[in-house]
């Protein structure tokens, strides 16, 4: 049962990782999220940046299901999701900075035409939008990321504000 308003909070975000809907988490959310991110941007799933993003997701998708999977049916459920950030991630934020860093550095550099290590704020907008996040939200949340204002979004501002958006009360 849900009871405080961080449980509530965390309840909410489990649908961002629940790609296809249908009540848990699991791998194929996370491929159908590196997929999307690839269609969206016109990269090749065997191209570098292509076999990073997939790579990235699966060390992603390890190191929450070690995390949060408590029967080990490699499902993790809303209750396990919600369980798992409370008791595990709540008080350290890094843990789960350091488990989505390989996916998101590898999305960044999907969403990064140039090379330069950060991608636009439009461009990181339409990655939030891949992962299923609305379009005004996404703008919005992009624009947000960019905290140091030259109109890029760098891997260390997007890897800070998820684990802070997943982890840490508002």
């Amino acid at each position: 049962m849900v009871s405080s308003e961080y449980e509530r909070r965390i309840a909410a975000r489990f649908a961002t990782f629940d790609q296809d809907g249908n009540g848990y988490i699991d791998r194929e959310d996370f491929s159908a999220a590196a997929k999307a991110l690839l269609a969206e941007f016109g990269t090749t799933a065997r191209s570098d940046k292509g076999q990073a993003l997939y790579i990235g997701a699966e060390a992603f998708w390890q190191g929450m299901a070690g995390i949060a999977d408590r029967d080990g049916d490699q499902r993790i459920t809303r209750e396990e999701f919600v369980n798992g950030a409370v008791k595990r991630l709540r008080d350290n934020p890094d843990r789960f900075a350091e488990i989505a860093r390989p996916f998101l550095h590898a999305a960044l550099a999907v969403a990064d035409p140039d090379g330069d290590g950060a991608a636009s704020v439009s461009d990181t907008a339409r990655v939030l939008v891949c992962l299923g996040v609305r379009q005004d939200i996404a703008q919005a949340a992009a624009a947000t990321l960019d905290t140091d204002g030259d109109g890029n979004v760098a891997e260390d501002e997007i890897v800070t504000a998820f684990a802070r958006y997943f982890t840490v009360p508002e």
